[in-house]
C-alpha cells in the first residue's frame, strides 16, 4: 500500500474539516449534474449520433445508452468498493472523479455519425459505461470517507452533505439548460451548444480531482490496513461474512430510493402529464421545492446526531405510508402552482428522513476493512431495482389506465422498509466506526 497520511477526526482543523466535507461529497454534484445533463440535452444530441427520419427512434437509442449506464452502477459499486477498501478512501474518490471527467469530456468531443459513422454511437456508449462505473463507486467511497472523517457526534451532519451536493447537481444542470436556451438558438444548440454542458461537467470533475488529491486519508482505513489478519474486501467475503447487513441495506434502501425518485426525478413529468401544469411552471415548482429540500438535509443529519438515526427513519416510514397516496392524488386535482409546490415540498420533507442519513446508517453497519463495498454494492442493487425503474413503472401504470397503482406501489415499498426500520437497531448506538 502507498504511504498515506491521516488525521483522526478529533485532530482535524476547521480548514481540514471543510476540505474533507467538500472533497468527500462534491463528487455527487458532478454525478447528478452529468446524470441530468444527458437526459436534459438528449433532444439536441440524439440526431447527431443516431441519424434517422424517426425522432422517436433517435430518442429511444439515446435512452437505451442512458439505461445501460444505469445498469453499470452495481458493477461500479462492486469494483470501486473493493478498490476503496484495499487502496484507500482517497484513492477510491480520486479514481471515481477521474472517470467522471473522462466520460464527460469524451461525450463533448465525440464527432457525429456524419463524420465517423457507427463509431459515434459506440464511443458514446463507452463514455456512458465509464460514467456508470464511476457513479456506482462514488456513493460508497464518499459515504465511507465522510463517516470516517467525522467525529462520532457529527457523523449524521457530515454525511448529509452527500444529498446537499446531489440536489445541487440537479439544480445546476437545470440552470445550465435554462441559460443555454436563453442565449443560444435551437439551431446552435443542435449544432454545437449541446456539447457545452458536458465540457462544464468535465472541467468541474477535473477541479474536484485536484481537490481530492490533497485530501487526508482516514485514520480508520490506515488502522484497518495495518491489521494483516483481516479478510480482504471482496464480493464473496461480503456475502459470506455479512449477509444480514447486505440484506438490511437493500431492504432499508428499497422504499427510500423509490420514494426519492418518485418525488424528485419523476415528479416533474407527473406535474405536466397528470397534474396539467405547463413545462416552465413545473420546472419552477420543482426547482423551488428541491432548493428547500437541499437545505433540509444538514438539519435532519444534525438532528440524527442528537436523537438517533432510527427515529428519523421511522418518521419517514410512517409518514410515507400515511401520506404518499394522498399527496399524489391531491396533486392530480390541484389548480394553483403554489398549492402544487406545497404538496411536492411535503413529499420531499417526508423523504428527508431517509435521504439525510441513509449513507451514515449503512456505513455504521460494516467494519472498516469492507465498509466501502458494504455500503456501495447492496445500495446500488436496490437503487437499480427500485429507484431506476420508478419512472418506467409510473408511466407504464399510467398508460395502462391505473395510475393510482403507482401511488400504492410506492406506499407498499415504504411499508416494507418501515418494518425493517422498526426491527433494526439504532446504528448511532451500535456503530462499527
Amino acid at each position: 500500500m502507498e504511504n498515506v497520511s491521516s488525521l483522526s477526526p478529533a485532530s482535524l482543523s476547521r480548514q481540514d474539516r471543510l476540505k474533507s466535507i467538500l472533497g468527500g461529497s462534491i463528487g455527487n454534484l458532478i454525478e447528478w449534474y452529468d446524470w441530468y445533463v444527458y437526459s436534459a440535452f438528449t433532444l439536441y444530441f440524439a440526431p447527431v449520433f443516431f441519424p434517422s427520419d424517426d425522432s422517436t427512434a433517435q430518442l429511444l437509442n439515446a435512452a437505451a445508452i442512458f439505461a445501460v449506464g444505469f445498469l453499470m452502477r452495481p458493477i461500479g459499486a462492486w469494483a470501486m468498493g473493493i478498490y476503496a477498501d484495499r487502496r484507500g478512501r482517497k484513492a477510491g474518490l480520486t479514481l471515481s472523479v477521474m472517470m467522471m471527467a473522462g466520460g464527460s469530456l469524451m461525450i463533448a468531443a465525440i464527432p457525429g455519425y456524419a463524420s465517423i459513422g457507427v463509431a459515434a454511437p459506440v464511443l458514446l456508449l463507452l463514455a456512458r459505461l465509464m460514467q456508470g462505473l464511476s457513479i456506482g463507486g462514488e456513493y460508497g467511497a464518499s459515504a465511507t470517507y465522510l463517516s470516517e472523517m467525522a467525529q462520532s457526534d457529527q457523523r449524521g451532519f457530515f454525511s448529509s452533505f452527500q444529498y446537499v451536493t446531489l440536489i445541487a447537481g440537479q439544480l445546476l444542470a437545470l440552470c445550465v439548460l435554462l441559460l443555454l436556451q436563453l442565449f443560444l438558438t435551437e439551431h446552435q444548440l443542435e449544432g454545437w451548444g449541446w456539447r457545452v454542458p458536458f465540457v462544464i461537467g468535465g472541467v468541474m470533475a477535473v477541479g474536484v480531482y485536484r481537490l481530492r488529491r490533497g485530501l487526508k486519508e482516514t485514520e480508520a482505513f490506515v488502522e484497518s490496513a495495518a491489521v494483516g489478519e483481516q479478510p480482504r474486501s471482496s464480493g464473496l467475503n461480503l456475502i459470506r461474512r455479512h449477509p444480514r447487513e447486505v440484506l438490511l441495506v437493500m431492504a432499508l434502501t428499497a422504499g427510500g430510493t423509490l420514494a426519492f425518485y418518485a418525488y424528485s426525478t419523476y415528479m416533474q413529468k407527473f406535474l405536466v402529464n397528470s397534474a396539467g401544469f405547463g413545462r416552465q411552471t413545473a420546472t419552477a415548482i420543482m426547482a423551488s421545492a428541491l432548493f428547500i429540500y437541499m437545505l433540509l438535509q444538514p438539519m435532519a443529519g444534525w438532528l440524527s446526531d442528537r436523537i438517533g438515526r432510527k427515529p428519523l427513519l421511522i418518521g419517514f416510514g410512517v409518514s410515507g405510508v400515511l401520506f404518499t397516496t394522498a399527496i399524489f392524488t391531491a396533486l392530480e386535482r390541484v389548480t394553483s402552482s403554489f398549492g402544487a409546490f406545497l404538496l411536492v415540498l411535503g413529499g420531499l420533507v417526508i423523504v428527508t428522513g431517509y435521504t439525510s442519513i441513509n449513507a451514515i446508517v449503512k456505513a455504521e453497519l460494516f467494519p472498516a476493512h469492507i465498509r466501502a463495498l458494504g455500503v456501495a454494492l447492496p445500495y446500488a442493487l436496490a437503487n437499480t431495482l427500485f429507484g431506476g425503474t420508478a419512472e418506467y413503472a409510473a408511466l407504464w401504470m399510467k398508460h395502462a389506465g391505473m395510475e393510482g397503482g403507482f401511488y400504492w406501489y410506492v406506499t407498499a415499498m415504504i411499508a416494507v422498509s418501515l418494518i425493517v426500520y422498526l426491527r433494526m437497531p439504532d446504528t448511532r448506538k451500535t456503530s462499527q466506526i
